[in-house]
């Protein structure tokens, strides 16, 4: 860019730019366009200074892509385990930015169809889509694929549940290196180094991205993030009180709804770590 400006306003993956040519040959970015919507992420704090109660500031947001159609969450059934408690902070940060989330849940052949189904069954319960994959032996390859088409979308997660393989299950002519989870750590390694959009074959373009701990939640207010809940949200406007954090008040409809059983106890104790940060 012509002019120095602050690390979120630079141009990142999915930004729609205008470019003017050198005599060169090569280019140089004018102007970014607005962004619609983003995705970000958190990045370490710098050496030698103390990152209590998480990132505050606008210095360690990096943009993972901008302009996404959708984003699409990729946990693995085991090896590694699923952390559903990231899963739910993932979701918070897309329904946050009017992202539309897809779940896949990869090496489903690791596990019974009864556990991944006891592992990501909530999620549909609630109304978000899950693609169950495995890219050893096909299973759901073709559904996502289709839910690709003629779309820019992002591929992301925690590192070792197999997104790289995904994608070259989805389009084998890509090559992209694979590396196994540690058997000593059980963590997976990243094989991707940086976000780049890939053209695919039915249209439209992925975005293949580092494997991901934390996803930015900077802007979201704590006495909105119910709203972003869509389990508990349904039962908000039925509490006793309009500022209810629905952690002790009396009278809270969405504590009442985890007690009969119609809000999962899982999502809803992410709910409350969520919110105390």
């Amino acid at each position: 860019l012509k002019q120095k400006k602050l690390e979120s306003d630079l141009a990142t993956v999915g930004d729609r730019v205008t470019i003017s040519l050198l005599d060169d040959g090569t280019g140089m970015i004018e102007t970014v366009g607005e962004r619609t919507r983003a995705l970000t992420r958190r990045k370490p704090s710098p050496k030698g200074r103390a990152a209590r109660g998480g990132v505050t500031d606008d210095q360690h947001e990096s943009i993972i892509i901008a302009n996404p159609d959708q984003a699409v969450f990729v946990f693995a059934c085991a090896q590694p385990a699923p952390h559903l408690g990231m899963l739910d902070r993932f979701l918070v940060v897309a329904e946050a930015n009017h992202i539309p989330p897809i779940i896949c849940a990869n090496k489903n052949d690791l596990v019974s169809p009864e556990e991944s189904e006891k592992l990501f069954g909530g999620y549909r319960a609630i109304g978000y889509t899950v693609i169950y994959t495995s890219a050893i032996t096909g299973v759901g390859v073709d559904t996502l694929r289709e839910s690709l088409n003629e779309k820019i979308s992002v591929l992301t997660g925690p590192s070792g549940v197999g997104k790289s393989s995904l994608l070259n299950a989805i389009q084998p002519q890509l090559g992209i290196t694979v590396k196994k989870v540690s058997e000593a750590t059980q963590k997976g390694r990243h094989t991707t180094v940086h976000p780049e959009l890939i053209p695919l074959n039915g249209g439209g373009w992925v975005a293949d991205t580092p494997g991901v701990r934390a996803l930015a939640l900077y802007d979201i207010d704590k006495y909105e993030l119910d709203g972003y809940f869509r389990d508990i949200c349904l039962y908000v406007d039925h509490c006793a009180f309009n500022n209810c954090t629905h952690s002790q008040e009396s009278g809270c409809a969405v504590r009442a709804a985890v007690e009969r059983g119609e809000i999962q106890s899982r999502r809803y104790e992410s709910y409350l770590r969520i919110r105390a940060g």
